[in-house]
């Protein structure tokens, strides 16, 4: 079973990388863009087919290593 873990930053965050993102957007001549918040992206596959077992899983190693959950948000989003 295949599954994605995004993290970001919680709304009130400062987040500096986002910034300098926007900024070298900015100097790269690319228009319309308002700002820019990152994030990151896990792409994980888990063994069994049982989806809330994997869910459990999944939302412990957000807890413990993926995310800072004091800053930042996760979610889990399974594939088919």
């Amino acid at each position: 079973m295949k599954a994605r873990v995004t993290v970001t930053l919680k709304s009130g965050v400062l987040d500096p990388q986002g910034k300098a993102i926007e900024g070298a957007l900015r100097s790269l001549g690319v228009s319309g863009v308002a700002s820019v918040r990152q994030g990151k992206v896990f792409d994980i596959e888990v063994d069994g087919a049982d989806r809330a077992r994997a869910e459990v899983a999944l939302k412990e190693a957000a807890e413990k290593l993926l995310a800072n959950t004091v800053i930042e948000n996760y979610s889990i989003d399974f594939k088919n």
